[in-house]
């Protein structure tokens, strides 16, 4: 029995990047390191995409609370507001659209640079001069992707959180202190610490899948808009899948 063409792309997809990610993990640990390039992937990485985080972190925090207000102003619990915002924020809300916004910006950037760079032959030429371009090119890129997200996930929950204090007061008067300490006091253990694991994950997941996409690509300029576009969707889409399995592994710990 043949298997359909779709499901064949897809287990030859899946089988690929499991050896890229299998490949990684053994030439990650082993020197030479390219620590110089793996400062500049951060700095690219993580500094560049800070901007475009925090506006929407900023915008993201202020919507919220104008959202949540008069829903809870009808059942009288408006002074719950602050905590509702910053279990919503810090849980999910934050790292999941950080991560979406990071997966668009750098998984489409790492995928585009590697495609360019694969159809113009210069992987190749690379490997002719001795340098070994996959540590060069891949790792560093994934280690900056793991690294950066997590930081940009923090920064990004608090500039929220900041446009959360600026909703709240812009229909009633509440002091910074008192806001931020209703925030604080309503997380815990538990909604913290799958936060940051789960950021470290998405991290990964977005670096890994554009290193693939553009280090596999192919049909000249066509193959580097493919995968640029590749990167995008398939990397959005583990990091709904990494959310999942780790709500679901946290709610069987009894973390939530």
């Amino acid at each position: 029995m043949r298997l359909p063409t779709k499901f064949r792309q897809f287990l030859d997809e899946t089988g690929g990047m499991t050896l890229f990610t299998g490949r990684f993990f053994s030439q990650e640990f082993r020197p030479r390191f390219e620590f110089r390039e793996l400062i500049t992937q951060c700095y690219i990485i993580g500094y560049n995409s800070l901007p475009l985080v925090g506006l929407t972190g900023f915008i993201m925090g202020l919507v919220l609370t104008m959202q949540l207000r008069p829903s809870l102003v009808v059942y009288g619990v408006q002074s719950q507001l602050p905590v509702m915002v910053g279990v919503a924020i810090v849980r999910e809300i934050g790292p999941v659209i950080t991560a979406l916004i990071f997966a668009g910006k750098i998984g489409s950037s790492i995928g585009a640079e590697l495609g360019s760079m694969k159809v113009t032959e210069q992987i190749d030429a690379m490997e002719v001069s001795g340098t070994h371009p996959f540590k060069y090119l891949v790792v560093t890129r994934v280690v900056a992707a793991t690294l950066m997200l997590p930081i940009l996930v923090v920064l990004g929950d608090t500039i929220s959180l900041f446009g959360a204090y600026i909703g709240v007061n812009i229909r009633s008067v509440t002091s910074f202190s008192l806001f931020f300490r209703q925030v604080f006091a309503s997380l815990g253990f538990g909604d913290v610490l799958p936060a940051v694991i789960k950021t470290f994950l998405f991290g990964f997941a977005i670096g890994i899948v554009g290193c693939y996409q553009g280090y596999n690509s192919r049909n000249g300029t066509q193959g580097v808009g493919r995968s640029a576009n590749s990167a995008v969707v398939i990397s959005s889409i583990l990091v709904f899948i990494i959310d999942l399995m780790v709500v679901q592994v946290t709610a069987l710990m009894g973390l939530n």
